[in-house]
Order: structure tokens, then C-alpha cells, then sequence
């Protein structure tokens, strides 16, 4: 009963956070940039491109051009992580019509950069760490990560300078320049909100029930798991110690495995900034 409880929390905790980021996110776009003709990367950077031709409400775009990528990711990365990103981009797509009608605070295109990266960095960086994303481009990302020599990362940034240079000839150079400036602020506030963007993480964990870890790890997330013997400096005593290295996207889903096995395993959890050789590819989950 305390465990449900438990998980009960945790889930509202959760989807607490995706929709206050959901929030941020929308009013970093509305307030601030949009109406300064000021667009991000990724998909919502289509999408307001998209709705200033059409004039079809950006909210519309953001969802219906998010779902083939969520559709898509669903066997690569899994079902918590397309439910999260599903109620986050459903979340961003109300707010935006929500404040849509709402006058730009200012109309001085450098705050509007400025602040308007910041307020979006931080929601868009909320909703990563918990577990979920607004960008469905990030999604082909990391398949494609497989499949060529680039990383999730470079990969984002060839999608995102090629979007923000249309901003170019949509809005003009000096806005799409603009946009370039609010796209590396808000990439920064979220590194800071989610300690750390980059893409591999390495986990180290200790516990009594290591091998139910390791098997949930392996069955849930598809990555591989390394048994290493340690001794404990205080105690004296032989410790199995489990070491993985996981996707940004799936440090939340990796931390509620862990709990939901042992409260109190001990982990570190760390960036990797570069890795060679051995299995990391990720495995089949059938």
C-alpha cells in the first residue's frame, strides 16, 4: 500500500512538472518571441513558420506535427517516454493558443531573445528531466544515432540550423540571426536546469538486488549491464557493483527502475562525453 502510494506520488510529481514546463514554454514562445517574429528549432520552429503562412493556429502544427515522430519513436525509445512527450507537446500545444491572444511584453527584439531563451529553456529543460520532450526531431535523432557516425546532438544541430535558416526567408535575416541567439540561450538554460545535456550517461549502481536491476535494465531499456566486484571501505564487504550507460531520455525511466527495486541503492549517475568500442548500442526490446 505505501508503495502505490509512493508511485502515486512520483507520478503526479511527474506530470506536476511536464505541465509547469509545458507552461514556461508556451509563454517563453508567446509572450516573448513569436511576436517578435523570433522562432526556435526543432518542430515548434516549423510549426510557427507553418502557421505564419497558413494562418492556422500554432497549436494545431505543434501537435499534429509531432505525432508521426512520437508514432516512430514508440519501439526505439518506449511507452513511458512517448506518454510523457504526448501529454507535454498536448500541454504546450494549449497553452499557445491559450496565450496566444495575449500582446508581446516587449518590442525590443533583444530582450524578447534574451528572455524569451531563457523562460524556454527552462520549461523545455523542466520536461526533459522528467522524462519527456517537445521536439520530435530529437526522436529521429537518436535512431539515426544509430545508423550513422554522428551523435544525438550533432544531429539536432544539423536539424535545428537548417530550420532556423528558413526563419531567414520567412522573416528576414536579422530575425533569423535573432532566433540563432535565442536557440544557443535556451540550449544553455537547459543544460543548467537539467544538470547536463549531453546524450550518453554513465550510472554506477550498488545494491543488494543487483541482479533484478540489471534484468529490469536490460528487459525495459534494451542497454547492456557490467558486473564489477567491490568491497565496501566501511562494512568490509563484497559489493556487486552494476555499471550501464544510458540516453539523457532515459535517466527518469532509469531512476524509477532503480527505485521501484531498492529505495535505498546507492547511485552516481554521470556525463559521458565520449565513447568507444564495446556494446552501447542499444538492443531490441520485444
Amino acid at each position: 500500500m505505501m508503495k502505490n502510494n509512493h508511485l502515486l506520488l512520483k507520478a503526479i510529481q511527474k506530470y506536476f512538472f511536464l505541465f509547469i514546463g509545458s507552461i514556461l514554454a508556451a509563454a517563453g514562445l508567446e509572450i516573448f518571441l513569436i511576436p517578435n517574429n523570433i522562432i526556435d528549432g526543432g518542430v515548434v520552429g516549423i510549426s510557427i513558420i507553418a502557421s505564419h503562412f497558413t494562418q492556422i493556429p500554432l497549436g494545431i502544427f505543434t501537435f499534429v506535427l509531432n505525432i508521426p515522430f512520437l508514432f516512430f519513436g514508440y519501439k526505439q525509445i518506449g511507452k513511458t517516454f512517448v506518454v510523457s512527450s504526448l501529454f507535454s507537446i498536448t500541454c504546450l500545444s494549449f497553452w499557445v493558443s491559450v496565450f496566444h491572444p495575449i500582446p508581446g511584453l516587449t518590442n525590443d527584439v533583444l530582450l524578447a531573445t534574451v528572455f524569451g531563451g531563457i523562460i524556454l529553456g527552462i520549461g523545455v529543460g523542466l520536461i526533459i528531466r522528467y522524462g519527456g520532450s517537445l521536439d520530435g526531431t530529437e526522436i529521429v535523432a537518436i535512431v539515426l544515432n544509430k545508423r550513422t557516425v554522428f551523435s544525438v546532438g550533432q544531429i539536432v544541430m544539423f536539424f535545428n540550423i537548417f530550420i532556423l535558416s528558413s526563419a531567414g526567408l520567412a522573416f528576414g535575416w536579422d530575425k533569423a540571426m535573432y532566433s540563432l541567439i535565442a536557440y544557443f540561450i535556451a540550449f544553455k538554460v537547459i543544460d543548467i536546469t537539467i544538470e547536463g545535456l549531453d546524450e550518453a550517461k554513465a550510472a554506477i549502481i550498488i545494491s543488494e538486488k543487483g541482479q533484478e536491476i540489471a534484468e529490469t535494465i536490460i528487459a525495459r531499456l534494451g542497454r547492456g549491464v557490467t558486473f564489477l566486484d567491490g568491497k565496501g571501505g566501511y562494512s568490509d564487504s563484497r559489493k556487486t557493483i552494476l555499471y550501464s550507460v544510458v540516453t539523457r531520455l532515459e535517466v527518469a525511466k532509469l531512476k524509477s527502475i532503480i527505485n521501484d527495486k531498492d529505495e535505498g541503492a546507492f547511485v552516481t549517475i554521470t556525463d559521458v562525453s565520449d565513447i568507444m568500442g564495446g556494446k552501447h548500442k542499444k538492443r531490441a526490446i520485444h
